[in-house]
């Protein structure tokens, strides 16, 4: 769909700009920032509005406050967008009586929706690790702790003169990638049999004999996320009224989605110079660490947010320094004299990420303001 549509007024000799509905937007930020990988716990996604309001303007913050909505208000922006979920845990009741309820309530008010992209854009390589990878200067990044259980494998069997057709199908629905390749399969050649009973309208073979039809067995790696698609696809492209399929959990990770990133500087750096550069990026005036039990940073691993759990995978791929934020006192002690682990701030660790988020905003839709809130402020000041 073209999203900015322009229809002449035919009446008036004037052109129209058509306004695009939340809903479109919606739809356009899902397939980019992808809400499937969001962690369990979390509440990604549209989360107050009306989908059917027409879009003046989208606001982004890392946090939905008092002084964002106000912004909102005073820009005309109906749309709020944030790395931080203004409903996150269970909401048993909207009053004004606490934050998150006043909150709601004058979205609601004042019609302007709320969106929120977060561990779902933690978790997605290019996302909050990658852009905060990119702001330091990392190379040859990769995800830290790749995602398991989401490949899976699809196996189905074709007639041989049907056999690309069925790939090109399954290819066109996201299937047979893996990495930086596609159009990925494997075919090996057999022998099926069946015997069609009365009713069926088979595409080889008569009803009630028992046919042997040459056969290509095809398998495909998909991200499970497109199994309903993928499935869609290949019954209508299968020439079988009953065509026989198997879609298989692997053990394989996918490694493009996941928690953190690993990445290494250009050229090996002194220790207190890496952390000079790191106060200077994020604004910072002071750093926590443990420990600088190394002289020398080359390999180094992030996790914007809260990121203690992934210690253990910084120490595992050979890190040197491990940034995050959030760390505890005996945080610091997993450190263990393997490895540098540095407190740079929750919302140091994350701001990047509003950039990030309006630009991918910005790049598709031209037709209404995408502006980065200048009242968003992180929580925690430094005297």
């Amino acid at each position: 769909m073209e999203l900015l549509r322009l229809r002449r007024d035919i009446t008036r000799g004037a052109t129209k700009t058509i306004l695009m509905k939340t809903r479109e937007v919606v739809e356009y930020l899902n397939s980019k920032f992808l809400p499937v990988y969001q962690e369990s716990y979390d509440n990604a996604g549209f989360l107050v509005g009306d989908l059917e309001r027409e879009v003046t303007g989208v606001l982004v913050a890392l946090d939905v406050t008092e002084s964002v909505v106000d912004e909102a208000v005073e820009t005309g922006a109906n749309l709020i967008v944030s790395h931080h979920p203004l409903i996150f845990g269970g909401m048993k009741r909207i009053t004004t009586g606490d934050e998150a309820g006043r909150l709601v309530t004058r979205l609601i008010e004042n019609g302007i929706g709320a969106y929120a992209a977060h561990t779902n854009l933690d978790n997605l390589d290019w996302g909050v690790n990658g852009v905060l990878c990119r702001q330091l200067g990392l190379e040859h990044c990769k995800v830290l702790k790749p995602a398991s259980g989401a490949l899976r494998k699809l196996v189905t069997y074709v007639p041989h003169d049907k056999a690309d057709a069925v790939r090109e199908a399954l290819f066109a629905a996201g299937a047979g990638s893996i990495g930086a390749y596609d159009c990925c399969s494997y075919n090996s050649v057999g022998t099926g049999t069946f015997r069609a009973g009365e009713g069926c309208n088979p595409y080889c073979g008569s009803i009630g004999e028992l046919h042997r039809e040459g056969e290509t067995r095809i398998e495909v790696v998909y991200e499970s996320r497109i199994e309903g698609r993928l499935i869609a696809r290949l019954l209508k492209a299968h020439p079988y009224e009953e065509p026989a399929y198997d879609c298989i959990p692997l053990a394989n990770k996918l490694m493009s989605v996941g928690a953190g990133m690993v990445g290494e500087l250009g050229e090996e750096m002194p220790m207190y110079d890496f952390l000079e550069m790191v106060k200077q990026v994020t604004g910072l005036k002071v750093l926590r660490c443990s420990e600088l039990c190394l002289n020398k940073v080359k390999r180094v691993a992030v996790c914007g947010g809260s990121g203690s759990f992934l210690t253990g995978d910084a120490k595992g791929c050979g890190a040197d320094v491990y940034l995050t934020g959030d760390l505890k006192y005996h945080d610091f002690q997993a450190a263990g004299g393997d490895i540098v682990l540095v407190d740079i701030g929750h919302y140091e660790s994350e701001r990047f990420a509003k950039e990030l988020i309006c630009s991918v905003i910005s790049e598709k839709f031209s037709n209404f303001a995408c502006r980065i809130s200048e009242h968003d402020r992180g929580y925690i000041y430094y005297i």
